[in-house]
């Protein structure tokens, strides 16, 4: 059973800030500028220490993709797995609000952030994130 009250909305990765805008962070690596998603204790690049917050792009273009036919149960299918290019930052993500189909993406595809309610229990409101195509 779902809650239909909602007195809070959580983010469901720390990496989705659902400030005006809503935005994603990422660690990026003082010495090199490599960025990452997780905590990290050292850089995969340089194995620098030092890392600070940096807002990331909210617009993209899909640098890969792939149609998921098969998932777990209770896990609705097909749904697009991508790889989203912003301004250089690698974002995996759900492609949302468009056909899942080779007829509606391309690479190259031009998208942008968007957000989605998971659900709602005790009142917290799960958020999560995907890309839409620009222009829906």
């Amino acid at each position: 059973m779902t809650d239909t009250a909602t007195s809070a909305q959580i983010p469901l990765v720390d990496y989705l800030v659902l400030d005006d805008p809503v935005h994603l962070v990422a660690n990026e690596c003082t010495n090199c500028g490599a960025r990452y998603f997780d905590r990290r204790n050292a850089c995969a690049g340089c194995f620098a220490t030092d890392f600070q917050k940096v807002g990331v792009a909210t617009t993209g273009e899909v640098a890969s993709f792939t149609i998921v036919s098969m998932a777990p149960p209770g896990v609705e299918v097909p749904f697009v797995s991508s790889i989203i290019d912003c301004d250089g930052t690698s974002v995996r993500a759900n492609l949302l609000n468009v056909t899942p189909d080779d007829d509606h993406i391309k690479l190259g595809m031009k998208v942008r952030l968007c957000t989605y309610s998971m659900g709602t229990k005790g009142g917290v409101e799960a958020i999560g994130f995907g890309f839409e195509p620009v222009g829906n």
